[in-house]
């Protein structure tokens, strides 16, 4: 197979990346920030956590469209004849539910703060609505919910770089350099 035909396109390796830099931080900042004492400090974070999830969950849809309109490359058959079913499985079962995930977590964290009453205003300056009524006693559940999806996306995280990073040193394989920017070639796919 054509090694241009195999790589990802450009606008695919930019949202990938920023999506993945946006969730980890946002996960970093969920954690700290959910064990600081009440603080101006703790509502400033809670503020740019909400702002984070909001710009996730439109980068997710912009993938989301990117990927349905531009499809990406399928594995190279040396790969996919390689690996056993079960892993091929694994790949396509990740990522669904990664993507799945990339939606639900921040619209169970939109509704939380919806539900506990604090409205989401993105970058402080446009109000979002609120898309479920005011409700303090599930906010609490809908709080853990969004906390256990977010570990759960997480672990869904580490497994996508666990499985790239066994193909980059165990299988040897390339695979992994199809989501990373060429070095000085201009191989790639142009869109």
């Amino acid at each position: 197979m054509n090694h241009q035909l195999s790589r990802y396109s450009r606008v695919a390796m930019v949202l990938h990346w920023v999506l993945a830099l946006a969730i980890l931080g946002s996960m970093a900042m969920g954690a700290f920030m959910s064990e600081l004492e009440l603080s101006p400090q703790k509502l400033k974070l809670y503020n740019w956590h909400k702002w984070a999830g909001v710009t996730i969950l439109a980068l997710s849809l912009l993938r989301l469209l990117w990927r349905l309109a531009c499809r990406p490359p399928p594995l190279p058959p040396r790969i996919a004849l390689a690996m056993p079913a079960w892993q091929v499985s694994a790949h396509h079962a990740t990522h669904r539910l990664m993507y799945a995930l990339f939606f639900i977590v921040p619209l169970a964290g939109w509704a939380y703060s919806s539900m506990a009453g604090y409205p989401v205003v993105w970058f402080g300056v446009l109000p979002l609505p609120d898309f479920v009524p005011v409700n303090k006693e599930l906010a609490k559940s809908l709080e853990d919910v969004h906390g256990l999806l977010a570990y759960t996306l997480l672990a869904l995280v580490a497994l996508h770089v666990a499985g790239a990073l066994k193909h980059q040193f165990i299988d040897r394989d390339g695979l992994m350099s199809r989501m990373l920017p060429s070095m000085g070639r201009s191989s790639d796919r142009s869109s």
